[in-house]
């Protein structure tokens, strides 16, 4: 049965790939954008609607939930202008505690809400804020689904496809906690999770951890990735002081691509307990079947255009 859906956070990785789904069977699906011309329509699938809704206003978000039957929540945030939290907690727990009165007020009933492994967990700003809103969306009285992934992988991620970038560029990486653990989930698994609990009434008022068959330490993952480019590096492992002196350093960088909240992230593993996708039937994608296609073949032109200026500058 086809099922009217309003999404939050529709034009991001997850997002884009979640209503792509979603449209393809038939669901209405509305997208909710802060600015429309930022996500023009056409770079989402026909039939999608797209909406200019300030998300941080509970009546806007009355308005666009009423009439629908059920509400995605899949903003988030890596990092925030500063360090002390309260980005943070206006991304995850106040946007949060705006959506469940905007659908009680709307009278929608089901919620879908994306966290994250370890939420709660830990000394980041990161993982404490996706436990609080965690906490609200468990008091809402809402019929209610909670998904924690792991870091997640696909086409145009921010794991291998940003390391990747970086690959090319630098011929020594040097790594704040190599050793950190990570059991990355395939974007394909993570929206088949979103897609199997919103039509599945026994996922109600369960908390699914998603996260791949495969444990990796960072430097694994740098180093796969390197392998799978063709390219030679070296991976240079920092000492915790060194590490959080490198997040620091970044904490000034325009667009931050590391920061102390990632530092602090990486001090607990991302790595499961009880596996969220062998309780919705899903059989985890392997990294090595997706890594070609996510960063091609280490023989094929680009990788071989990538060696030749490495070794030529």
């Amino acid at each position: 049965m086809p099922l009217r859906v309003c999404v939050l956070g529709g034009t991001g990785f997850v997002g884009h790939a979640l209503v792509k789904r979603l449209a393809a069977e038939g669901h209405s699906v509305t997208v909710l954008s802060r600015n429309i011309a930022l996500h023009p329509e056409r770079l989402l699938p026909p039939g999608v609607m797209v909406r200019e809704t300030n998300v941080y206003d509970p009546d806007g978000l009355q308005i666009q939930f009423t009439g629908m039957d059920a509400v995605i929540n899949l903003v988030g945030i890596l990092n925030e202008r500063g360090d002390n939290g309260r980005g943070f907690r206006r991304a995850h727990v106040e946007l949060t505690q705006f959506v469940v009165s905007a659908c009680r007020q709307a009278g929608v009933r089901r919620l879908l809400q994306m966290s994250s492994l370890n939420a709660g967990r830990g000394r980041s700003h990161y993982l404490k804020s996706r436990g609080d809103a965690e906490a609200v969306v468990k008091a809402s009285g809402l019929h209610w689904t909670i998904f924690e992934p792991s870091v997640i992988y696909g086409i145009g991620d921010g794991l291998f496809t940003r390391f990747g970038q970086l690959l090319r560029l630098a011929p020594l990486i040097p790594l704040a906690r190599a050793d950190a653990k990570f059991a990355p989930v395939f974007i394909g698994d993570v929206v088949e999770a979103f897609r199997r609990a919103l039509v599945g009434p026994r996922s109600v008022g369960e908390v699914y951890e998603l996260y791949g068959p495969d444990v990796f330490t960072l430097a694994e993952i740098v180093r796969m990735a390197a392998r799978q480019l063709g390219l030679r590096r070296w991976i240079l492992p920092l000492p915790d002081a060194l590490g959080r002196l490198q997040a620091l350093a970044f904490d000034h960088v325009p667009g931050k691509p590391f920061s102390s909240d990632n530092f602090r992230s990486l001090l607990t593993d991302s790595v499961g307990g009880i596996d969220g996708l062998h309780r919705l039937g899903i059989e985890p994608t392997r990294v090595a079947k997706i890594l070609p296609d996510i960063l091609g073949h280490a023989d094929d032109k680009q990788a071989r255009y990538a060696r030749f200026r490495a070794r030529h500058g």
